[in-house]
């Protein structure tokens, strides 16, 4: 399991590295505004509990247990893609609480369904399997899990295709991201060479 400070920082300057060139840009042009310090304000709230959301669990095991126990909410897995639905709901209610529009609610749970499936990811990588498919299937799961096999293992387009695979699910979540941070007024534009 990567630390806090790992999800955190993964998320920042992977996930959301449009949103940064944005800000940046915007900083530099001196184009920013106090209702857009708020806006990227909400941005970086969202996308920084989605990234450790499904470690929540290990606060009050610390305090009640004194462990750091961190995958489970009495028996649903916080690894999985339903507790993500969990983010999305509550990152999209925040949305509508502050938009009052439903498509930017939608974008902003999107955005912080992009996080923590990024958390899910470096898990997955760093432990080699996870309930991804609860309540569906309880068995651990590993998108990477051929990513370590030697090509000799196994047959040549098994091989190419475990690998394409592993890598798609990280470009759909970096998509994820990217198209929701569009919708929010980021994103990069063509502008013509002289």
């Amino acid at each position: 399991m990567p630390y806090p400070a790992f999800h955190l920082s993964f998320f920042i300057f992977c996930v959301s590295l449009v949103g940064i060139f944005a800000i940046a840009g915007s900083g530099f042009r001196r184009e920013m505004s106090i209702k857009d310090v708020k806006h990227l304000g909400l941005l970086l709230f969202v996308g920084s509990v989605g990234s450790v959301f499904p470690d929540v669990p290990a606060v009050w095991n610390y305090i009640l247990h004194g462990t750091l126990q961190h995958t489970r909410i009495g028996s649903v897995p916080t690894h999985s893609l339903f507790f993500g639905l969990v983010a999305f709901i509550l990152a999209f209610l925040l949305g509508y609480f502050v938009y009052r529009n439903t498509s930017k609610a939608s974008s902003i749970g999107i955005f912080a369904e992009a996080a923590f499936l990024s958390h899910l990811l470096l898990d997955d990588i760093a432990d080699g399997g996870l309930t991804y498919l609860y309540p569906v299937y309880n068995e651990p799961l590993s998108i990477f899990a051929f990513m370590n096999v030697k090509l000799s293992g196994v047959n040549f387009f098994y091989y190419n295709f475990a690998c394409f695979v592993s890598v798609f699910f990280i470009f759909c979540v970096m998509f994820m991201a990217l198209l929701a941070l569009k919708d929010l007024g980021f994103g990069f534009r063509y502008e013509p060479v002289e």
